[in-house]
């Protein structure tokens, strides 16, 4: 085995983003002594069952790149996708995650999940795919966000909707969607929670 075969195989996963699953480092050409080789001798990490990372790549939200490979249709969601848009200091313990309801739930063994089932609109309306290290994630807009927390509030809890929708007006004034968290609010049936804070909102009284 060749240092030129390892050299080929990092440049493979810088390709990638600096994360490879096992069987897709095989399709791609990679030996699996080579494989094995550069994790005994600390070139990549192994992250997870089948997974593997760059050592030493930084890689931003890597937690979620490893979810949307397992789990091509999850979206981020709730206290994750606060975190992704800034408008949490909650430190989210799970990577949280909508599927469309009847989808099985993907067996990730790292990061932890939460997963939300959500049908229709309630799941499709506000998807954005961001690309993560060469890798495609879908995370709500943070209008479809804020939205969420309030529908799922007795799960995470009132004060992070309320002020997510707080600081996403203070931070982004303009820049935030009214009309877009009315029809979300709509399309999630939470229009009778939620109108009172839009109402503030648009007085600029919240």
């Amino acid at each position: 085995m060749s240092i030129q075969s390892i050299e080929n195989a990092v440049g493979v996963f810088q390709e990638t983003g600096g994360v490879l699953r096992t069987k897709d480092a095989l399709a791609k050409g990679i030996h699996s002594q080579t494989l094995y080789r550069m994790r005994d001798e600390g070139h990549i990490e192994k992250v997870s069952r089948g997974f593997y990372k760059l050592t030493g790549k930084d890689l931003i939200n890597y937690d979620f790149t490893t979810v949307a490979l397992r789990a091509p249709k999850a979206v981020v969601c709730l206290i994750s996708a606060c975190a992704f848009h800034e408008i949490t200091v909650e430190i989210p313990r799970f990577v949280y995650i909508a599927l469309p309801r009847g989808a099985n739930k993907p067996k990730i063994d790292w990061p932890k999940t939460r997963v939300f089932y959500v049908s229709g609109e309630a799941y499709s309306a506000g998807i954005v795919t961001h690309d993560i290290a060469g890798i495609k994630v879908k995370i709500y807009d943070p209008e479809k966000t804020i939205v969420d927390c309030f529908k799922f509030r007795n799960k995470i809890g009132m004060a992070v909707a309320i002020d997510a929708l707080k600081t996403m007006y203070e931070f982004r004034g303009k820049k935030m969607s009214i009309k877009k968290l009315s029809r979300y609010s709509q399309i999630c049936r939470v229009q009778k929670v939620m109108s009172p804070y839009i109402q503030m909102l648009t007085q600029r009284s919240i």
